[in-house]
């Protein structure tokens, strides 16, 4: 079975699955911008209902004020680590979509899903390319709608860091023990063929 970083698949995968995990320890290199771009590009290939590609993202790099801007908005434990990290980014959905031949939009019920699979794609390809991304929800919504001017029609999903792992003697000594790659549940927990068994 597929082995990398301490994990070990039940079946089969490509390692880049287990290659991908969530670091806090970053280094403020920068992004060279082609590889900055080859990331982004990867997001933009990700399937989507009506290939309506709902996703957007925001981004700014390290030493900007757009970088403190989306800095001051996470909560103060994500600030203690992603401080460090070259870029920040927020991932916003459009919830609506003009369908073919129409000329109105209409609410698009998988938006979230749609842009989840671009933050997928562009997490993978950070992986491959040896950086890492660490996406969070622990961050201030509402008030990045706010500071950002995102308009009703879009929702904010999440924020995230990219950049190259550093050595996780850069954090506090209590996260430093958690800076290891997370186990998951195994398919029975979420695949059920024929009807849904709830926990």
């Amino acid at each position: 079975m597929t082995q990398a970083n301490s994990r070990k698949a039940d079946h089969p995968v490509d390692s880049v699955f287990l290659e991908r995990w969530s670091p806090r320890a970053f280094s403020p290199e920068a992004l060279p911008e082609q590889d900055l771009r080859t990331i982004f590009e990867a997001a933009r290939w990700a399937p989507s209902a009506y290939n309506s590609q709902p996703w957007r993202f925001i981004f700014a790099r390290h030493g900007t004020p757009e970088f403190d801007k989306i800095l001051g908005l996470l909560i103060e434990f994500n600030q203690s680590w992603a401080k460090n990290a070259p870029i920040l980014a927020i991932l916003l959905s459009k919830k609506t979509f003009v369908p073919p031949g129409k000329t109105e939009p209409v609410a698009m019920h998988s938006h979230s899903a749609d842009a989840g699979a671009a933050w997928g794609f562009l997490a993978l390809q950070a992986t491959k390319l040896g950086y890492a991304v660490h996406a969070m929800t622990g961050f201030d919504i509402p008030r990045t709608a706010v500071e950002f001017e995102i308009p009703d029609d879009y929702q904010v999903e999440l924020a995230f860091v990219l950049g190259r792992r550093a050595d996780k003697s850069i954090l506090p000594e209590a996260l430093q023990a958690r800076e290891t790659p997370s186990p998951r549940n195994p398919q029975s927990v979420y695949v059920f063929e024929g009807a849904f068994k709830p926990e």
